[in-house]
């Protein structure tokens, strides 16, 4: 297995138990609101860095575009995530526009999967 797909489901496989963990304690501690949110965000973007580390070994002109793709939709969806967390459980927020620049971060990481999707392998 590549290092650069060893790297992505070890980012993959913690989020998405942070995702089970935050949906649980959505249901059982804070009757879900923004917590809710939260843990779907980790679980689906979790379950998409594992598609996307076992496409990587396959791609030839593009992997860097995709692995840095990669990175932008994990970094986004954890400062996504962890704001939304801390804003039901702690009631603070982890900077000023923590989720704005956490979404953003994912639609550029989502459009650059697109890009890296659209080189052809020459």
């Amino acid at each position: 297995m590549l290092l650069s797909s060893r790297v992505l489901l070890g980012c993959a496989a913690p989020m998405g138990a942070a995702g089970v963990m935050l949906a649980a304690m959505a249901t059982h501690l804070t009757g879900g609101g923004i917590l809710s949110t939260a843990a779907l965000f980790l679980l689906l973007h979790a379950a998409a860095i594992t598609g996307l580390a076992a496409v990587v070994p396959h791609v030839q002109r593009g992997r860097t575009a995709l692995i840095g793709a990669a990175a932008l939709i994990i970094a986004g969806t954890l400062l996504f995530s962890v704001d939304l967390a801390l804003r039901q459980l702690a009631g603070m927020k982890l900077f000023w526009g923590t989720a704005p620049f956490g979404g953003g971060a994912m639609i550029v990481g989502w459009l650059g999967v697109a890009i890296a999707a659209l080189m052809p392998n020459r």
